[in-house]
């Protein structure tokens, strides 16, 4: 039996992502501007690539910024009931991670290599490690 790979085209990748990503921004109340700094976007690119037409190119930095920030929404849905869950990444945290900031100036500030830390602390809670 011989078993096709089947493979994505990036553009088919990129708006799965931006899709659910919008809806993630939308439902954490995300503004323009953090929405599209948590991205890694100008605003006038947030605002095209929101769009369902959207013919552009993400970088791999943004393709893993909005896949790590997908990873942290599952997380926080997994761990925390509503309105926690929806609220947890705009409210401010004295964490270790955060320092009394909120989880999103933190990311926005530390960029992809914060995003990552704030998925996996997030992931060991869940897992309990």
């Amino acid at each position: 039996m011989q078993v096709t790979a089947r493979t994505r085209e990036p553009s088919d990748l990129n708006a799965v992502a931006l899709k659910a990503y919008a809806r993630i921004a939308e439902g954490w109340g995300l503004n323009l501007r953090e929405a599209a700094n948590l991205a890694d976007m100008s605003e006038s690119t947030w605002k095209r690539a929101k769009k369902p037409d959207f013919a552009g190119d993400l970088t791999k930095d943004q393709l893993l910024r909005l896949s790590a920030v997908i990873g942290i929404y599952k997380a926080l849905e997994l761990y925390f009931s509503d309105p926690l869950a929806k609220s947890w990444f705009t409210r401010p945290n004295t964490g270790p991670l955060f320092a009394g900031l909120r989880p999103i100036d933190s990311a926005i500030e530390g960029g992809l290599p914060q995003i990552l830390s704030i998925r996996t602390y997030l992931d060991a809670l869940r897992g309990g490690a």
